[in-house]
């Protein structure tokens, strides 16, 4: 059992299981009843997307020095209760569960799901 990080929209792992969506906004030009069919989520869940403010400052982060910046806020808003206990949930589920949780960022290096990654680690999840 794991859990995957993985890109919106990409094709789905045979193991991966329930597909959550952690984007702040829906997919465009794409039917409700076509997520799941066209490998995008099984479930969204902006609450582990950046706030808007947040992702601005994601799609400007020039620098390494801007990026690293956004890294640390982006934790800050992870570490708010509910954040903090979804990630809990994540990392429990993922030893019992095949599930993933993804964004449509072509990249994860300069993705919130790299985010995502570390603190679902730090939280002891099994990353596949």
């Amino acid at each position: 059992m794991t859990l995957r990080i993985v890109r919106l929209g990409s094709p789905r792992h045979p193991e991966e299981g329930t597909r959550i969506g952690t984007v702040r906004r829906l997919p465009r030009g794409v039917r409700k009843e076509r997520y799941a069919a066209d490998d995008w989520f099984d479930v969204w869940y902006p609450e582990l997307s950046p706030s808007a403010p947040l992702v601005k400052q994601a799609l400007s982060a020039e620098s390494e020095q801007d990026w690293t910046a956004f890294e640390r806020a982006f934790r800050r808003e992870m570490a708010a209760p509910a954040a903090s206990r979804t990630l809990d949930l994540l990392a429990a589920l993922s030893h019992g569960a095949n599930l993933s949780v993804g964004c449509y960022c072509a990249e994860e290096a300069r993705c919130h799901r790299r985010v995502l990654r570390a603190l679902l680690t730090e939280r002891g999840a099994r990353i596949g």
